[in-house]
């Protein structure tokens, strides 16, 4: 090669490498920061971003004359706080380092995280029942979605491939549908701007949801975890799906997060309750945010023989009493229990949006929480069963109550006899003369009739008889 190709092939790769270099300076936001997006109303945001090293970036939101600022560091990343109004919009966004990026259509309102496994998951496409009379509204501006694409990691990731779109008949289709009935219900009760991201994947464990070092130093956790079975396209080892669908919007400000998960952990359900709290708070201090998390308790389901659903179901109730949370019953919503995806999702939203009104909004009135068991006495053979959480009072959705259980010192469980009365339920049963146990629905199938008078239906219990 010539002296004077050897010049000219440098000179272009001395040009490519200076329009790699430049073109890797832009500034650049994650995908969570574009037109249409929803900020967390009266709260200092986090923005984040790469640009040149050492460049100055600067944010110029329309709602303030205020110019926020923050510097590049030797990785090119930067962020900066920025505070936010009262709900409202839309409004727009001027962003400026080498180039300048204009975010429009930007709201301020509530914005909620919605995750966990299939029945979270689960759209119109997946044949979700009660979902057409929504496809003849018109688009709703005030309900943004952000659908995050199922992506696995072994390691944290910055960012995820999703957009902002407002709620129409054709977006709603593929989104989380206890995810839309959750955020319709805020919008129509709180009449602010909702944002929702979904971030599901079916067949999940809540293992895989949980920060790496949290199972891995935990002997009881990763000895659970191993008796997963991995598959490529399935993430079940520690921390696979957090890192690539949590991690990256964890500095993103939120309200809270609604859960829909645990039918993958049923197996392991004895260590359930410990694991789910500790990546409940896992989340928060990734989200440096103790947010509210709400979550659905599973449904009855043919797991096969055994009650490893049951306590599944008791571990879930067990998590009630961590800080901020709350949990939803759905057994009075499974039409077969030959499927795992009960298909009525609008009651499961908006039972969720009713522990949200009343607790992290503080609206009165409105009853959130299933009945649940107190106390169990027994008197000349008959059983008296109270409850807690019984809003306006208990019934039964059928003529016959159903789903009572009674056991004496044999451990034989016979279905009881039972009525109402005053707001308690009165047991017997022929078979059991002497009953020392009383249970409701602890079984991994089985399903009963009794509800409070709004509606929301009797949490399964097993308890002792007290004489």
């Amino acid at each position: 090669m010539t002296t004077q190709l050897r010049l000219k092939a440098l000179t272009i790769c001395l040009l490519l490498f200076t329009s790699i270099g430049s073109a890797s300076a832009q500034l650049r936001l994650p995908a969570l920061f574009a037109d249409g997006m929803v900020l967390q109303q009266k709260d200092s945001v986090q923005f984040w971003g790469w640009a040149g090293p050492g460049e100055t970036v600067t944010i110029k939101p329309s709602w303030t004359s205020q110019v926020y600022t923050a510097k590049s560091s030797y990785m090119s990343q930067w962020i900066t706080k920025v505070k936010t109004p009262e709900a409202g919009g839309p409004y727009t966004i001027e962003i400026n380092s080498r180039n300048t990026i204009i975010l429009k259509d930007v709201l301020i309102g509530e914005v909620w995280v919605c995750s966990g496994q299939s029945n979270m998951e689960w759209s119109y496409y997946n044949g979700v029942s009660d979902m057409n009379d929504q496809f003849a509204l018109p688009p709703n501006k005030n309900i943004r979605l952000f659908h995050i694409n199922k992506v696995g990691s072994n390691t944290p990731q910055d960012d995820v491939k999703a957009s902002w779109t407002i709620t129409d008949s054709n977006t709603m289709k593929g989104f989380s549908a206890v995810g839309y009935f959750f955020g319709k219900k805020l919008q129509e009760q709180l009449n602010v701007p909702i944002g929702l991201i979904g971030s599901a994947w079916g067949g999940t464990p809540a293992d895989t949801w949980t920060p790496s070092p949290i199972i891995e130093n935990n002997p009881v956790f990763k000895a659970d975890n191993d008796k997963l079975n991995q598959l490529d396209w399935w993430p079940v080892r520690p921390a696979q799906a957090y890192n690539g669908m949590i991690a990256p919007i964890s500095k993103y400000g939120i309200a809270g997060v609604i859960w829909y998960q645990g039918e993958s952990n049923v197996g392991n359900h004895a260590n359930y309750r410990q694991l789910f709290t500790t990546m409940i708070d896992a989340w928060r201090t990734s989200f440096k945010n103790e947010m509210p998390f709400y979550f659905v308790q599973i449904a009855p389901f043919n797991y096969g023989p055994g009650e490893d659903a049951a306590h599944l179901r008791q571990a879930q109730t067990a998590s009630m009493t961590h800080p901020k949370t709350g949990m939803v019953v759905v057994n009075d919503l499974v039409d077969t229990v030959s499927d795992i995806h009960p298909k009525r999702k609008r009651p499961v939203g908006e039972r969720l949006a009713a522990w949200a009104l009343a607790n992290t909004y503080g609206k009165q009135g409105i009853v959130f929480r299933s009945p649940e068991f107190k106390s169990a006495s027994k008197l000349k053979g008959k059983v008296t069963v109270e409850f807690d959480f019984i809003g306006s009072g208990i019934q039964s959705s059928t003529p016959k109550i159903t789903g009572f259980y009674l056991a004496g010192a044999d451990g034989v469980w016979q279905p009881a006899d039972a009525v109402i009365k005053d707001n308690k339920v009165i047991l017997s049963s022929k078979l059991v003369k002497e009953p020392t146990q009383v249970h409701y629905l602890y079984g991994n199938a089985l399903l009963g009739s009794v509800q409070s008078k709004d509606g929301l239906p009797l949490n399964a219990f097993k308890a002792l008889i007290s004489n």
